[in-house]
């Protein structure tokens, strides 16, 4: 496959869910999901510990394929394009929707290959100088590493280190970003940091965040879904969507009642 097979088309979503159902092996772990998520903006995917949150997340840049077992069904679309279509090559996919994780996980190099041996295993051959700066700066950084680039990555402190990994992912430059808890490991003044770097990038990227704050879902995204869980008889969870919409509604006048009682910390 070549990288303009999955080239955005004019459509009103950047990603988009057609029934998108995640099956470990056997297990049903997501069912029948449908939703779209908008170009330049940051959605917030919420709901109890089990409901699927992180498992929709990484169907968007097939992460779930390097789970042995994984399987999806439906669409999981980037611009109209299926992502699992045959001739798609999952490799590219992950190089246009980046991934964020929990624990920042900073390559065992500089602070400057971090972001450069990133970019030139992705085939960047243009000013690599100039990339890492402008990486950094986009992630909020520079200023606070550029005298210590040579310094491992991992000398950095927890909230440093992700933003470290933002600009990582920043610098082989997706479309989307996707973060699954990004901030669940740090303390507040680095949530504060991150918080307000999501806001700076929402104007060039589309932002998918998984997070179990409440408040931080109320304060950074324009949209969030909520999700829930069931058991089955076997005892195992399946995730599903209750609500999706602007997050002031959301969180203000939801339409479900599950909804209500999540936000509000009736159960969670």
């Amino acid at each position: 496959m070549t990288s303009q097979s999955v080239s955005p088309v004019a459509t009103e979503a950047a990603l988009r869910a057609k029934n998108v159902s995640v099956y470990y092996g056997s297990t049903l772990a997501v069912r029948d999901i449908n939703l779209d998520i908008f170009k330049n903006e940051i959605t917030a995917f919420i709901g109890p510990s089990g409901c699927g949150k992180s498992t929709l997340l990484r169907c968007f840049n097939r992460t779930n394929d390097l789970i042995r077992g994984a399987r999806v069904e439906g669409k999981a679309m980037f611009h109209g394009t299926d992502l699992y279509a045959k001739d798609i090559d999952p490799v590219y996919v992950r190089r246009r929707i980046g991934m964020v994780f929990q624990k920042p996980n900073p390559f065992t190099k500089s602070i400057y290959e971090n972001i450069a041996f990133a970019a030139r295993i992705n085939g960047y051959k243009g000013d690599m100088d100039e990339l890492v700066e402008n990486s950094l700066r986009r992630a909020a950084l520079w200023d606070e590493v550029k005298d210590k680039l040579k310094q491992s990555g991992l000398s950095l402190s927890g909230g440093q280190q992700q933003r470290l990994c933002i600009a990582r992912t920043i610098a082989i430059e997706p479309e989307v970003i996707l973060m699954d808890e990004p901030c669940s490991a740090l303390d507040p003044i680095s949530t504060l940091q991150i918080e307000e770097l999501m806001k700076e990038l929402e104007t060039r990227y589309t932002i998918v965040i998984v997070t179990h704050n409440m408040q931080q879902a109320s304060r950074i995204s324009d949209k969030t879904a909520f999700f829930n869980a069931e058991a089955t008889e076997s005892g195992n969870k399946v995730g599903y969507l209750v609500e999706y919409g602007d997050t002031e509604k959301i969180f203000n006048d939801p339409s479900e009642q599950a909804t209500q009682d999540y936000v509000s910390g009736r159960f969670g």
